[in-house]
């Protein structure tokens, strides 16, 4: 039986609008999951409590703070990452085309620290879970990823091996000393910040098979630039984006290419593409920016379940809320928008098939799958 998608644009949840200027990155505080960032690319940051206080099923999530345009702290450029220290929210980094990542105090909304590139920062990122080191990693215009601690106020590292500008960084939520890095050399690097010679392995789209591959397409992740790095939330995965339209799921452990195929995932991104994994459901599903819509793929299976429309414009980052099994996503319209599966009572076929299949876990995820729809700004 053909089942309908419910992807209308519902009005239970409004987002303050505040950005004048289009939506780069979005980050939601793991420690209450209250808090979420936006950054823009007029240099704007925004504060958002996404808690319900008005206890009613219609409500707007309100922007509790702002660096502004007149902060005299505001980066001069496009804030292209904004993510909160994942131990409190009393902090919080972010990293601009102004060639500067800033930490900022939450309080105050000053910068604590500031640490100054020679180039663009398209990136950075803080492990999730680590507690033997504080180091930020950084990806700029140059081929060496940074390594800043945040503990002495230093850049302590670089990690050589790249021939082009860092698109993404990421750490592994697994091993707190694991990290991925992403270039416009076609190259995904693995690396384990501890050993001072090189990458661990480099990512290969053929796994190994030298037929397959062009003398240039060797130890290659994609046939283009990789600009998008997202590990499972277990770590045992890692999936990758690139400019050939293609999206890669790979062991993290072996660097194995698993082959899912995820069909065609236009991908035109000039910089970073902020995309994301859902997390604490089964089936995993991966949410990509795709033009103006978002694209919700089966992380497994390569299914395209939906195509997620209510922005006007260029879709330019998603974050996946695991308390709510919510999405949001930030575009070039101003607006960032959340999605919410609608749960629907399975009707009696549904129910036929749920006892055949013995429970009532399948009569949820048939739902979640089909039943995401927008509450618009």
């Amino acid at each position: 039986k053909e089942q309908t998608r419910d992807n209308d644009l519902n009005h239970n949840r409004d987002v303050d609008r505040i950005h004048g200027n289009g939506i780069n990155t979005l980050d939601i505080e793991v420690i209450d999951g209250r808090y979420m960032l936006s950054g823009g690319s007029d240099g704007v940051i925004v504060i958002y409590d996404l808690e319900n206080n008005s206890k009613k099923p219609q409500y707007t999530c309100k922007a509790i703070c702002t660096v502004g345009r007149s902060s005299r702290h505001v980066h001069k450029f496009s804030v292209e990452t904004v993510q909160w220290y994942p131990h409190d929210t009393g902090m919080f980094v972010s990293s601009s085309f102004d060639k500067t990542l800033k930490v900022w105090d939450t309080e105050t909304l000053k910068p604590a620290e500031e640490f100054q590139f020679d180039g663009n920062v398209y990136c950075h990122h803080m492990c999730p879970i680590a507690r033997k080191h504080s180091l930020v990693a950084v990806g700029t215009k140059d081929p060496k990823v940074q390594l800043c601690d945040l503990k002495s106020g230093s850049r302590i590292h670089i990690l050589q091996g790249h021939r082009g500008e860092i698109l993404s960084v990421r750490w592994s939520p697994r091993y707190e000393h694991i990290l991925a890095t992403a270039s416009t050399d076609s190259r995904v690097r693995v690396w384990d910040v501890r050993r001072a010679s090189g990458s661990l392995f480099t990512l290969d789209q053929h796994n190994g098979d030298k037929s397959k591959a062009s003398s240039e397409a060797v130890n290659t992740a994609h046939n283009g630039r990789v600009n998008g790095l997202c590990f499972t939330a277990d770590g045992l995965h890692l999936l990758t984006t690139g400019t050939d339209d293609r999206m890669r799921l790979w062991n993290s452990a072996t660097g194995e290419n698993t082959l899912v195929n995820y069909g065609k995932v236009v991908n035109e991104s000039r910089k970073g593409l902020k995309f994301t994994v859902s997390r604490g459901c089964s089936p995993e599903f991966v949410f990509v920016p795709c033009g103006s819509s978002v694209a919700m793929y089966g992380l497994h299976s390569g299914q395209l379940i939906t195509m997620l429309r209510g922005h006007y414009n260029n879709v330019d980052c998603c974050e996946f809320h695991p308390d709510y099994q919510e999405l949001y996503s930030g575009g070039k319209d101003c607006n960032v928008l959340a999605w919410v599966p609608v749960l629907r009572q399975p009707d009696i076929e549904d129910d036929e098939t749920n006892s055949k299949r013995g429970g009532a876990q399948a009569a949820i995820n048939p739902a979640f799958e089909d039943a995401w729809s927008s509450d618009e700004d």
